[in-house]
């Protein structure tokens, strides 16, 4: 039997996972220099800027807004 796959399956342990999510929930409640669409302020957390995002990229998708600009830029 040949094996044609390129690589094994891993599986992290659940301490891993635990510490992986915990990293990933830090990150997306760190704060980036995007305004909110709807209320006051120069600053937001990652994670309500994505979710703007969406909202803003459905109403496009949909015909509701003309052109669709993409807030969030790749940044080190």
């Amino acid at each position: 039997m040949v094996n044609n796959k390129k690589g094994k399956r891993m599986f992290l342990n659940e301490s891993a996972v635990n510490d992986m999510t915990d990293r990933l929930h830090e990150y997306f409640k760190k704060t980036v220099s995007v305004p909110r669409t709807r209320q006051y302020g120069s600053k937001q957390e990652l994670e309500s800027l994505i979710g703007e995002e969406a909202m803003i990229l459905a109403k496009y998708v949909r015909n509701e807004n003309k052109e669709w600009i993409p807030r969030i830029s790749m940044s080190k």
